[in-house]
């Protein structure tokens, strides 16, 4: 069974920049770091968020930006949104709204991967429980 999410990874052709933006982004540096990935922890639960070199994608049948979408939860979902815009990221999906306390939107970051951020009410009910 699925009892929670560990670490999510990103690849990126430029993993320095990468690092830098991400950096940038999230306000914090990688907590580790080995030749080819870093590793930030994220969030409430310190989720963890590495990024890999590119070398080491898989192969895909088509280019371009694909796979699952993780949803991060966020508080501000237009303020963070926009500032992933600004930041250089480009719109892969607006926001949206899927039903009542569930917003979301998807942005591709500078370096092909889509980042999926959210409003959702169930994360913000289990949060308030612990």
């Amino acid at each position: 069974m699925l009892r929670g999410m560990t670490t999510v990874n990103f690849y990126a052709d430029d993993l320095a920049a990468a690092r830098d933006w991400y950096t940038e982004f999230l306000g914090t540096p990688p907590y580790f770091a080995v030749p080819g990935y870093y590793e930030f922890r994220v969030g409430d639960y310190e989720h963890e968020f590495g990024l890999i070199d590119g070398a080491y994608r898989p192969q895909r049948a088509e280019p371009g930006p694909g796979g699952a979408i993780l949803y991060w939860h966020v508080d501000d979902l237009a303020a963070t949104y926009d500032r992933l815009l600004g930041l250089g990221a480009t719109e892969y999906e607006p926001i949206t709204t899927r039903g009542p306390g569930f917003v979301t939107g998807s942005v591709v970051d500078p370096f092909g991967n889509i980042l999926g951020i959210m409003s959702n009410a169930h994360y913000v009910e289990v949060l308030g429980r612990e």
